[in-house]
């Protein structure tokens, strides 16, 4: 999945130190102006067999997080960071994400070409580069090197749907 080049320093930066946390670096943007941008880090427990990550653990692993990008000092200027957890709108970026979490619903965006550039549908999970998803009632591949942007659609019509 194409990430701008910034976008992608700071993933492999924070990545190398993540796994020594028991983090997950779910996604990073950088959005706003040029001369003051903000920097989004989207973060998770490593171990996903435990609960999203609380709001006192991402005020922990800040710390960290801040460190590595003034290593890296990928932007000039000053910026924001946020860092948060990856929220109901999950955004799905690596392979094993596909897999992980099969059975949702996902809303896909394509990288501009021929043909439809958006889906939304039920995630049947990952295979020999290619993802597929069921939507209306029809199986849809799309090459995982085609989307742009996957995140997960919040149902909120059926309680405890999105635990």
């Amino acid at each position: 999945m194409p990430k701008q080049p910034l976008e992608q320093a700071i993933i492999d930066a924070l990545e190398a130190r993540a796994p020594e946390r028991g983090i997950d670096v779910v996604d990073v943007e950088v959005v706003g102006a040029t001369k003051a941008p903000c920097v989004r880090v989207r973060i998770d427990h490593a171990d996903e067999s435990l609960d999203t990550i609380t709001l006192d653990e991402v005020t922990e692993e800040t710390e960290w997080i801040s460190e590595t990008l003034d290593e890296l000092d990928p932007i000039p200027s000053s910026f924001t960071l946020e860092v948060s957890s990856p929220g109901l709108s999950r955004p799905l970026r690596k392979p094993r994400d596909f897999e992980r979490f099969a059975g949702q619903t996902v809303q896909v965006s394509l990288v501009p070409g021929e043909g439809r550039r958006r889906y939304t549908g039920t995630l049947l999970g990952i295979e020999d580069g290619s993802v597929s998803l069921e939507v209306d009632g029809q199986r849809v591949s799309v090459s995982y090197d085609d989307i742009r942007k996957c995140t997960i659609k919040p149902d909120f019509s059926q309680p405890g749907a999105n635990k």
